[in-house]
């Protein structure tokens, strides 16, 4: 299996195929609308806007398994991406990222990169402090931890990182533009 043999569900109800990306660098991000890591939403916004022409794109994939951060529905989730973050990029439907009723893409994304934990820093103690709570265990499995979890998949279709959501943005960044 490659990326290429998955689809998402769109926003309208429809389905898009991975195959449509082939040749293009990806960041494949499951998103909240009211996170403490919403703003997030600003840097891929402006690095869409930088690369998209050089075959940059963004998979925003919605999901409320994670502190209940997203309750609105796709139109909302959607309305709010552009009028807050001035957004191009699509959201696709609001979907699970874990457990049972995962969208195989992410069920295929973790099993490409697993969890190496959050990093250094203020924001990384608080989030493996916050998880311990939730799940002793969370650092041996590959679970998404929390929203705003990317992964970097190269023109080739291979997934190349996974930076958690208290990763640096501009570490994400220089990643997506070394693909370019």
């Amino acid at each position: 299996m490659s990326i290429y043999d998955y689809s998402l569900p769109t926003a309208d109800g429809n389905s898009k195929s991975m195959q449509d990306f082939q040749g293009k660098v990806l960041l494949i991000v499951n998103t909240a609308t009211g996170c403490g890591f919403t703003p997030h939403y600003e840097p891929l916004e402006k690095m869409y806007e930088a690369y998209h022409d050089q075959g940059f794109e963004v998979i925003d994939v919605p999901c409320n398994q994670f502190g209940g951060q997203t309750p609105e529905g796709d139109s909302e989730i959607h309305e709010f991406c552009t009028l807050k973050y001035n957004t191009q990029f699509p959201q696709y439907k609001k979907s699970d990222v874990n457990g049972e009723n995962a969208l195989p893409l992410f069920s295929y994304l973790k099993s490409q990169k697993g969890f190496e934990g959050f990093g250094k820093g203020v924001k990384a103690f608080a989030m493996g402090v916050m998880l311990s709570k939730i799940d002793k265990n969370y650092k041996t499995n590959p679970d998404i931890k929390w929203n705003f979890t990317k992964f970097l998949v190269n023109r080739q279709g291979e997934v190349v990182a996974r930076f958690e959501p208290t990763a640096d943005m501009k570490k994400v960044e220089e990643a997506v533009k070394n693909l370019l």
